[in-house]
């Protein structure tokens, strides 16, 4: 009989689950609580020693919080914000025993009225009544303590001889003894099921906080608002002051903090940079830098590291029970996707920008290059027609040929461009004398490097090189233009073939301000502007093209300075594969 009240007890008190309807009175805050709308129910769960978790579902649409944690003093050193020991017992101070002993006095009082003296049996299982509640409701001590006084009652009130503490019947031991085991069992089984009630409850306000901090991100757009959204969610939730750490011009920068003057000194700053180059956590708690007061977790997603978060307590404890890192590590997570998410979100609008950007820019580079180059066709052709009367109209005459022939390149190089970007570019490659191919160059800019000297250094055992001749001879016609356009008047213009290890190597070289180093690449981009050397003016197309062009025919183009003297010198590589002697040509 005893075993099976036992249990009956213990299945009655699962069901017993303390609830408040009255919110507690709020204490001291070291920092100001976003306030909680009233359309958010709020689920009261009792905590450990002196406090109450409050944890709010929020409603769709709703802007309010997950989780919060009223400011009330602690004794243990790391109190998590959810319930922990308390949930489904009071405490077991003076209430339990006032409780316990009232019991105890009633049951004497109703077994001394109903009960004849002798009917030992039915008095003893009436006396597991206060033993079963206090051992379930109040915990072990109150358990035993109450079965010790119901036993010491037992035996004053109705074991032979009466009003004394004597036991004559052997039996009667066996009685008060078990009033004592029922107490310890009842209180372990209590116990236990207070820890799995604990456990869940536990387990289910996290799920909350998860859900509805996931439910917050997925509503934000900006960088702002996604590193508040930590900032005060955790220092809510942990009950500490929080900072987030962004990169910036000059390593890291608070970009949101809560409350909002919370700012880390100069070892919590040393720490929250070590934490965003290591990925890993530093300060207070950690093997790295321990001595700050401060904590720091990275937020990262994919192994790329977003931000640093910071936190910290007043009164200089670690920020984070062992017990909550699983929590705050998962909170972390989530924040670092919702980065990750705003990243490319702005990484995808940048994309669209510069695809509708280039849209344009082609559409307008194609329709201006047609529009201008019939008229300005027909204008070469007039001018080819026209004789000069004397020699003032000869120089004239020439002068506006040579601006109307670089004005038709420059056309030129527009459609070019426009082809290589809508990849309409198609080479097709035959066998090029390169000395050929640079006179015919010269030709064409004969009117614009008049003054100029010119160099060539052409060997002629050269081999035919297998490319596309037009698009060969506008990489010519550029390189050529540029050296013209940047190196002073009356300075040399020299062109140079070399046989290279691995092929070939057709090189123009000036004699101007040459190229800042590491430009050397940045100046085949498009519109690329180089100051402080000899790169600068015209409409930045000239080498984009001949880069464009080379890779086309499958060779490379490099820039370097000269070695001998000022200057810079721009190389076409022409690769092994692309040669051929002459013989093979002819058979």
């Amino acid at each position: 009989m005893f075993p099976y009240a036992g249990c009956s007890w213990v299945r009655a008190a699962n069901c017993r689950i303390r609830r408040r309807s009255r919110p507690l009175e709020a204490g001291p805050s070291r920092f100001t609580e976003p306030p909680v709308p009233d359309a958010a129910p709020t689920l009261l769960i009792a905590a450990s020693r002196k406090r109450w978790a409050r944890v709010s579902a929020p409603i769709a649409g709703s802007t309010a919080y997950a989780c919060g944690a009223h400011n009330r003093p602690v004794d243990d050193e790391h109190t998590p914000f959810l319930a922990q020991s308390r949930e489904l017992a009071f405490e077991s101070g003076g209430l339990g025993y006032a409780v316990s002993l009232s019991l105890i006095a009633l049951v004497t009082a109703v077994a001394a009225a109903v009960f004849r003296p002798g009917n030992l049996t039915n008095v003893g299982l009436l006396y597991l009544v206060p033993v079963m509640v206090a051992a379930t409701r109040f915990g072990l001590r109150t358990g035993l303590i109450t079965g010790l006084v119901s036993s010491l009652a037992y035996n004053f009130f109705f074991i032979p001889p009466l009003h004394t503490f004597i036991i004559d019947n052997p039996e009667n031991i066996v009685t008060v003894l078990m009033l004592l085991g029922v107490a310890v069992v009842s209180s372990q089984l209590a116990a236990r099921v207070r820890e799995q009630a604990r456990l869940a409850q536990r387990s289910a306000a996290e799920s909350q906080a998860l859900a509805s901090f996931a439910q917050q991100l997925t509503g934000l757009r900006t960088r702002v608002e996604l590193a508040m959204l930590p900032c005060v969610e955790l220092g809510r939730l942990f009950e500490t002051h929080a900072v987030l750490l962004v990169p910036g011009e000059n390593g890291l920068a608070a970009l949101a903090a809560s409350p909002a003057d919370a700012e880390p000194d100069r070892i919590a700053a040393l720490a929250g940079l070590r934490a965003f180059e290591a990925n890993q956590p530093t300060g207070l708690g950690s093997d790295t830098l321990a001595a700050s007061k401060w904590s720091f977790w990275p937020i990262a997603s994919g192994g790329r590291v977003h931000a640093v978060l910071g936190m910290a307590r007043l009164d200089a404890r670690t920020p984070v029970g062992p017990e909550q890192l699983p929590l705050l590590r998962t909170l972390l997570a989530q924040a670092g996707l919702a980065f990750e998410r705003n990243a490319l979100e702005d990484e995808m609008a940048m994309i669209a920008q510069l695809k509708e950007r280039d849209r344009l820019r082609a559409a307008l580079l194609s329709s201006i290059s047609h529009d201008l180059r019939t008229p300005l066709t027909t204008v070469l052709g007039t001018l080819a027609e026209i004789r000069p009367a004397s020699d003032e109209q000869a120089r004239q005459l020439s002068e506006t040929r040579r601006e109307a022939e670089r004005l038709h390149r420059f056309i030129a190089n527009l459609l070019d461009m426009v082809r290589v970007e809508s990849g309409a570019l198609h080479p097709s490659a035959e066998p090029v004398d390169l000395a050929e191919a640079v006179a015919e160059a010269f030709h064409d800019l004969r009117r614009g490097l008049t003054s100029h000297r010119l160099h060539f250094d052409l060997p002629a055992d050269l081999p035919l090189v297998l490319v596309d001749p037009r698009l060969l001879h506008h990489c010519l016609i550029n390189l050529l233009e540029n050296a013209a356009k940047f190196a002073p008047e009356g300075s040399a213009i020299a062109v140079w073939a070399r046989r290279l290890p691995n092929g070939l190597g057709l090189s123009v070289l000036d004699e101007g301000v040459g190229i800042p180093v590491g430009d050397e690449t940045r100046i085949f981009e498009m519109y690329a502007r180089i100051e402080g050397s000899d790169r600068r003016g015209g409409t930045g197309l000239g080498l984009a093209i001949v880069k464009a062009f080379a890779e086309a025919m499958g060779l490379t183009v490099e820039a370097t300075n000269r070695c001998d003297r000022p200057g810079a010198c721009f190389t076409l590589r022409i690769p092994e594969g692309k040669l051929r002697a002459g013989q093979e040509v002819d058979a």
